[in-house]
This record gives C-alpha cells, structure tokens and sequence, in this order.
C-alpha cells in the first residue's frame, strides 16, 4: 500500500437523503486528501438491496456536486479501481470468503431462523445479557467447526442455506489506534461472530467493506462516530487477511441544538431548519424535506458551516473557502466531543457570503425571485438595490420582501412608525419637502442629502423629525437602507408621485 498518497473514500448507501453529517464526513475526507496531495473516492455501497431508495444516489451525486465536494475517481467519475458500486462487485467477493474459510479464519453456519432464536433465548433463560454467537456458542451450533467434514459437504451439495461467519479468537485484548480518540483497546469475548457472506452470493457490509477499501488502496478510513463499534471487527478482518490495515479515524457526532443525542431529520423539522443538503421527495410516501439549497444558502456558507463542527482552525478566522479548508485542515484539529448544530449560525454564515459577493453577481441570482414576484428591473437596476439591500439580508429570497419598494408603491405604511411619527402637521411638513424635491435640478444621494440637510436647518428641525416620515411614505417602511440612495434609484418623478399618494392616504 502506498502511504506516501493518501487516499481517502466516502461510501454512503442509497438508502435515503444523504444527512448533513454525511456530507460532513464526504468533506472532510476530501479536505484531508486534498491537503496533502492525495485522491478522494466515492464508492456506492448497496449491497444491502432491501434498503435500497429508487434516487437516492442521483441525490447523493447531486448534493456532493452542489457542495463542491467533487471526487478525484469513483462513482460517476470513474478511475482505475473501478467499479465503485458495490452491487457491480458482487463477482470478486467469493473467493476471499474461500481465501478465510481455507485459512480456517471464517466457517459456515447453517444454522435456521428458528435454532438462532432458541440460542438468545436459551441464553437470556441463563442470566447471559446479551447473547452472542461467538467462541463460547459456536461449538453448540450447527456450523463446519462443530459438524463433521462430510456432514458440511453434505449440506452443502443439497444447497443448506448458510451464512459464513467470521471466527473470532477468544480472550484475546485488541489494539488499534484511533487517528482522533487514540489508542482503542476491546476484548473479544465483545465481539460476536458476524455474518461475512450469505449464500445468495452477497456479502455482507462488512466483508464487502474491508476488501473494496483493501483493493481500492484505501489508506485512511474517516468515518462517523457511530462506526466506531465496528472497528475492532474490521482490524480482525484484516489481520485474517493477512493485510495492513488503513488509519482510522472517527469524527464527532453532530448533536441537537437543544438537549443531548445526535441530530436527526425530526430536530429539524420540529425547530425548523434543514437536515439535508438538498430537497428530498420520498418516493414511498411523496413526503417533501427541505433542503439548503432551496431554502437559499449558498454551498459555500453551508460547508463553512459543516467545517465547524467538529474542526478548529486553532485561530480566530472563521469565513473559510473550501480552498482555504484545504490548505488548513489537519485531522489533529478535529474533537472526541460532540459537536452541537446551531442554526442561527448557519445562517450568519450565509449573510456572510452574502455580503462578499459582488452586487452584479447577486443582481444576476436576486432576477428570477423579481420575475416569480412580477416585477420588471434591467440587471443594472438590481445590482444597485443588492448593493443596498445585502447588508441586511441573510438570504437572496428575502430581498423581494423587503425590497418591494424598489420596483412598486407601497399599498401599507408601517403602522408602527406611523403611530409614533405622523402628527397632525405631518402632512403639512411633508408637502413642503415635496416642493423642495420638485425644484431639484439634480436627482442623485449626495445633492438629495444636501437639500435635506438645509431643509431641516432652516425649519430648525432635527433628523427624527422628518427622515422616518419620508422613508414611511416613499417605502412604507420604518428602517432601510439609505433614503437618499432609495430616492436617487427610484427617480425624482416616482419619489414624489408616492410622498403625494402618501401624504393623501395618511391624512385621511
């Protein structure tokens, strides 16, 4: 195995939406070969067919794709260690299930539904917790270590059912090292006698796992928390092999926002953010999830978000490219503790991105919600209201909202503002300012600002007294971008149509 290139790989099964601590993982596979030269992989494991979601990987490749997260070779790229969907491999996992039962490392089991059932029971009637079929049990089963060599033969020839089970040693303490938590140290008499194979010819997860990561070159396994049970069994597998095992590495859990366990689609649905990174629709019950990509995050800000949980730069820097990820991330950096979701900081993140972008790029994202809303604006026009609006936005769809005033009148006038501010010689006031608009020769913020400035002096008025009345009657609002800059790009004429609309309603 070549360590010197690091080859990582994300293996997610089709059998749903990918979760966002799936993307997590996908990430920070990629950021950890990517930062030290290395390639990325993504394999489809599918070999539990009766789980299997019609979609599920065309979302899987979709959502990777959205998020950036683009594999070096694997499923739909291709690559020289293909194929990399497990079901396409069903062919190459026979002869190393011979390879362990030749080698007295794996046995067959023919063992009924009904003889396993009465083996837990039996057990539990014996004070026995959790009853396992393993180095104790195996012997009083029906299996090719307690039944004869003919008798095995035997039911073999007549096609017996049977699964081949992984013979795990006895009383044996086993070491592995953990890239993040350490040294990791279980005793056998822990792990049962897992199923590798059935006798449909379809190995199970973890044969089918350990022999595509071995064949695929695989050299570092990061992978979920929730994994981390099934480690000792895989180190086992690969001792039995006779091959080197990768470094393994298991990430944090992402938690809740709120009380303890790891978040899951029901959080988000009950506090009202997305789990998935796109919108997914269950094919079984047409139940629709959101997803951030249609609720209008960027990729970006959401892999920024996902970075964090669990990494820590070790500085202050917080808005990372996945460029800067790349060149940053080391998994020394990456937490044992849980690492809780908070989605008030997700969305910070987006506002963030927001604002870095150039007003013609949002100009161009911000036209279609313009459109849907039946509004008519020329790029120019829209890159002017994004460049006044991405201050106080969080997302692009909440501009059309707020920013309505840009494009029609206000049919509303915002009833607080109006009952702190507009007195009985309110419309009076205003109808003066109107005619000093009138008279402006020029129409632009700065000589509108000017006008004002002046206006007020020579009222003896302060700003209170009549900023909040002119935003009210030109927007309908009580807070906004510059009201200068608002006047300048709605134009003089359209300006004082609406003050006198205003004015009218108002007084009414």
């Amino acid at each position: 195995m070549d360590t010197k290139k690091p080859r990582t790989r994300f293996a997610p099964s089709p059998t749903g939406p990918l979760h966002i601590g799936g993307v997590r993982t996908a990430l920070y596979n990629y950021l950890y070969a990517k930062s030290l030269g290395g390639d990325f992989i993504l394999r489809i494991e599918d070999t539990d067919q009766t789980r299997f979601v019609p979609g599920a990987e065309d979302y899987i490749l979709e959502s990777l794709k959205w998020c950036g997260i683009l594999p070096t070779e694997g499923q739909g790229v291709g690559g020289d260690f293909g194929p990399y969907k497990q079901s396409e491999r069903k062919g190459l996992y026979r002869k190393y299930v011979d390879q362990l039962l030749e080698s007295g490392q794996a046995y067959y089991a023919f063992d009924t539904p009904e003889e396993l059932d009465k083996m837990r029971q039996d057990l539990k009637a014996a004070g026995v917790p959790s009853p396992q079929y393993n180095s104790v049990t195996r012997n009083n089963m029906r299996n090719s270590i307690s039944l004869s060599e003919d008798k095995v033969n035997e039911l073999l020839d007549q096609d017996t059912p049977y699964v081949v089970r992984l013979k795990v040693p006895r009383n044996e303490e086993l070491r592995f090292h953990d890239e993040i938590r350490g040294w990791v140290v279980v005793h056998t008499t822990n792990i049962d006698d897992k199923v590798l194979f059935k006798s449909d010819g379809m190995p199970t997860y973890h044969l089918a796992n350990i022999v595509d990561d071995h064949l695929m070159e695989i050299t570092h396994v990061i992978r979920g928390e929730e994994w981390l049970p099934s480690a000792p069994l895989h180190v086992l597998l690969y001792r039995a092999f006779g091959w080197e095992a990768p470094k393994f590495a298991h990430l944090p859990l992402i938690l809740k926002p709120d009380g303890n366990g790891k978040l899951s689609k029901r959080d988000g649905d009950r506090l009202g953010f997305p789990v998935f990174p796109l919108e997914w629709t269950d094919p079984s019950t047409n139940e629709i999830s959101s997803g951030y990509r249609e609720k209008g995050y960027f990729p970006e800000a959401f892999i920024n978000m996902l970075a964090f949980l669990g990494w820590n730069p070790g500085a202050e820097q917080e808005l990372f490219s996945l460029e800067e990820l790349v060149s940053e991330f080391k998994l020394e950096r990456v937490g044992k503790a849980g690492a809780k979701f908070d989605a008030d900081k997700t969305k910070w993140f987006n506002q963030q991105y927001l604002r870095m972008k150039s007003n013609e790029t949002l100009a161009a994202l911000f036209m279609p919600y313009v459109e849907e809303a039946g509004y008519k604006a020329d790029l120019d026009y829209l890159a002017s209201v994004c460049g006044m609006m991405k201050e106080r936005a969080s997302f692009i769809t909440e501009m059309t909202g707020e920013a309505s005033y840009f494009f029609t009148a206000p049919d509303s006038y915002d009833e607080k503002t109006t009952r702190k501010k507009w007195k009985d010689h309110s419309a009076d006031l205003m109808r003066d300012w109107v005619t000093e608009l009138k008279g402006l020769e020029k129409f632009d913020d700065e000589y509108i600002e000017s006008s004002f400035k002046a206006f007020l002096e020579k009222r003896e008025l302060g700003i209170g007294a009549v900023l909040p009345l002119f935003r009210l009657l030109v927007t309908g609002k009580g807070m906004g971008p510059s009201m200068f800059s608002i006047a300048s790009l709605i134009g003089q004429e359209e300006v004082i149509s609406r003050m006198e609309e205003g004015i009218n309603a108002l007084s009414e």
